[in-house]
């Protein structure tokens, strides 16, 4: 037997607890064995289109799970629409620079015009900026205040994976994230991308692909919180290669 340690995030809290729990499995288990097992136990648990991950990287249902694992399961994430599927095959490069990449989770709020400054070069024609800000209103709803939480390792993985991937795909000079965790008002900024580039068209494409991707890819999960209750928003479908299919869920 082995023991594994399971966390869960956003709504798979509600049903599953917010604790890390302790799941023995035979030798030889898979992420579809552990599946299958936490939804024997807990049989409303929302369990169909999430992804899976082992040490805080994706992982499908046949990957076999060893002594002492970290599994998370993680649903859909904040949402998004996005016309792209996210290919991350590839994406880390070791030879970029880190001068040319910032990624930061932030619990204090974020000065745009500061970060956007900070990103300009002598070489750059163009910085493009996403501003991602809180709203009053949702779903014909008057929204109070957000709630954003991650698994915050493996958020932090994302990001980078991605950065360096627009850095290399869109020949950018620079990219840097930085997304808010925790409670949120209306009109802060929850997500920050800034992109820089010597051409206006790479950089637009780039702060598109980056905010797209990430709201598909990152585990970030949002909260929304209204006047007449609260909910965790539904996010877009994993793209294929990361979600776990459905026929792998009891």
């Amino acid at each position: 037997m082995i023991q594994v340690r399971v966390f869960a995030f956003g709504m798979l809290k509600d049903s599953l607890g917010a604790e890390a729990s302790e799941i023995a499995l035979r030798e030889g288990s898979t992420v579809a064995d552990l599946l299958a097992e936490v939804s024997r136990a807990h049989p409303a648990a929302p369990l169909r289109g999430i992804a899976v991950s082992v040490n805080a990287e994706y992982a499908t249902a046949e990957q076999v799970l060893r002594q002492g694992d970290e599994i998370g399961l993680l649903p859909p994430v904040s949402g998004g629409s996005a016309a792209q599927q996210a290919d991350l095959s590839g994406a880390s490069d070791p030879a970029i620079r880190t001068e040319a990449i910032r990624t930061e989770l932030t619990r204090d709020r974020i000065n745009t015009a500061q970060l956007a400054e900070a990103a300009k070069r002598g070489e750059d024609g163009a910085v493009v900026v996403f501003d991602g800000i809180v709203r009053n209103h949702s779903r014909g709803r008057r929204t109070l205040h957000l709630d954003y939480e991650a698994y915050e390792e493996m958020a932090q993985r994302q990001l980078r994976e991605i950065a360096e991937r627009a850095l290399t795909d869109f020949g950018v000079r620079q990219v840097t994230i930085v997304h808010r965790l925790g409670r949120l008002g209306i009109g802060e900024t929850s997500v920050l991308i800034v992109v820089a580039s010597a051409h206006r068209a790479q950089a637009f494409d780039a702060c598109r692909w980056l905010i797209d991707t990430l709201k598909k890819t990152v585990p970030i999960w949002k909260k929304e919180t209204f006047a007449d209750g609260a909910v965790w928003t539904d996010g877009e479908p994993f793209p294929a290669g990361i979600g776990v299919e459905s026929g792998n869920v009891s």
